[in-house]
């Protein structure tokens, strides 16, 4: 992919650039370019180094706001652009970010990439409780049930499905996985979810490899 177009895509959301970084998306798929070489060689890399900046205190939380902004909406043009494999049946799979967070451009990543691999998603967006997500579950008869939780305050919830998913008897139907910033195998091990995602590419190869 073509490196100048890479670091405009970049600067773009840097620089919480929303009407760049939407034409320029819209514009180079349109010229044929594969849209999750974009997400991966592009957008993620960008959305990363705004998180740093903002960890050493280069950037503000309305800029942050501002690049989550521009990075949730180019993110909905790549999905739309993915090409449609539900019928490959790969698996279902329904994701949400816990309750009590509002942070989800790692989900809505995630949510791209299962797209792009032919994985049906239900996707329950933020903020979502955890008895809405056991129902949901329930209701779509889904294969696999991600969370992602990005502050250390809403891991919790993460437990709590394990814990309502077992009280409610439905805990072998499904398979868990679980992501975020804050959240690591052990963590994954200790509330007994079946996988630990790192990453949207991750969370792809966890996923296959619970449903085989």
């Amino acid at each position: 992919m073509d490196t100048k177009i890479v670091e405009e895509a970049k600067q773009a959301v840097i620089k919480h650039e929303m009407d760049k970084a939407l034409d320029l998306t819209k514009n180079t798929i349109a010229d044929g370019v594969n849209p999750l070489e974009l997400m991966n060689d592009a957008f993620i890399p960008a959305i990363n180094e705004v998180g740093d900046l903002f960890g050493r205190g280069q950037l503000f939380l309305p800029e942050l706001v501002q690049a989550a902004d521009v990075m949730k909406a180019v993110t909905a043009v790549i999905n739309e652009a993915l090409p449609d494999k539900a019928d490959e049946k790969a698996g279902t799979i329904l994701i949400a970010t816990v309750k009590g967070d509002v942070h989800d451009i790692g989900k809505g990543i995630v949510v791209s990439m299962l797209n792009a691999n032919g994985f049906t998603v239900h996707d329950l967006g933020r903020d979502v409780a955890t008895e809405t997500i056991v129902e949901k579950a329930v209701d779509f008869d889904v294969d696999v049930i991600g969370t992602s939780a990005l502050l250390t305050t809403t891991m919790g919830c993460q437990k709590d499905l394990e814990d309502l998913l077992k009280k409610e008897g439905v805990r072998d139907k499904f398979r868990t996985v679980v992501g975020g910033a804050p959240v690591t195998v052990r963590w994954a091990d200790k509330i007994g979810a079946d996988a630990y995602a790192e990453d949207a590419q991750d969370a792809v190869v966890k996923i296959r490899t619970l449903l085989n």
